[in-house]
């Protein structure tokens, strides 16, 4: 399939988890309708409230979140990312935020925790501390299916190149970014980050953010964006709830690639890293 069609909702998620997911499956049915081949979904997408809630909203991997997802997958015959959702971890009281990709059969094919949490110490006092809730993940995912090989990562993951360059070099050529990226680092990082990500790794990103204000939690910055391996925003939602689409190319992402060999020139050998 050299061109597929890439539907990427932008959602104002709260902290009624029914609600949030109910309005999720009916953008799966609306991806449909405009005949997208893959509909991708923000992070924490059935629930942005009082992280003490955290392990009471977690179900498991094969819990009704993703049961429901691959129900509708199986429905609309289309591929479901489904964004972000808290996964259970036995005997633990942290969660992992964890990413699901199911195919349109509604089988899953891959999942996704996220790997690098946003702790923020300033003068001494902790301002922020993800840790404290959430548990990382400890391995890049890549996905094959019969369009692109997919990249996964979440929202803060997207400040760490180093993800996105071992996804691209295990032949990722799509990245999906999930995000609640604040308003505050939105307004400044966000696109230009996400520009970063699909310039230094000849990929399409497709980025679908939470918007709004949020119960217990900070205004989120949505503008979901798309873009092309040059770099382009080929697609970007307005500041509302929305569902954005764009026709991802294949035969453009290995003419760029092939004319400009980058990924090629990686020296792994010469870069270095403190653990």
């Amino acid at each position: 399939m050299s061109q597929f069609v890439a539907a990427a909702c932008q959602m104002d998620s709260k902290d009624t988890k029914e609600d949030n997911l109910n309005r999720a499956l009916s953008f799966v049915d609306e991806a449909s309708e405009i005949g997208a081949d893959l509909v991708t979904f923000p992070e924490m997408v059935t629930y942005i409230g009082d992280k003490d809630r955290y392990p009471e909203i977690a179900e498991p991997l094969d819990g009704p979140t993703v049961n429901k997802f691959a129900e509708k997958a199986r429905e609309n015959d289309l591929y479901v990312h489904t964004g972000s959702f808290f996964e259970q971890i036995p005997d633990s009281d942290r969660v992992y935020n964890t990413s699901v990709v199911i195919d349109s059969d509604g089988n899953v094919l891959n999942s996704y925790r996220k790997s690098h949490l946003f702790d923020i110490e300033l003068d001494g006092n902790v301002e922020y501390q993800e840790s404290a809730c959430v548990a990382p993940g400890d391995k890049a995912v890549t996905v094959e299916t019969e369009f692109a090989t997919l990249g996964l990562s979440i929202c803060y993951d997207l400040r760490f190149p180093q993800l996105y360059q071992t996804m691209a070099h295990r032949g990722a050529n799509v990245m999906l970014v999930p995000a609640a990226f604040t308003m505050f680092t939105g307004k400044d990082h966000w696109e230009s980050l996400l520009r970063a990500r699909a310039i230094e790794n000849q990929a399409y990103i497709i980025a679908p953010g939470q918007i709004g204000d949020k119960p217990s939690s900070v205004p989120t910055y949505g503008r979901t964006l798309i873009v092309d391996p040059w770099g382009n925003v080929i697609s970007k939602a307005k500041d509302r709830e929305e569902m954005i689409t764009a026709t991802i190319d294949m035969d453009y992402l290995n003419a760029v690639r092939r004319d400009l060999q980058s990924l090629r020139h990686a020296r792994p050998n010469v870069y270095e890293l403190p653990e």
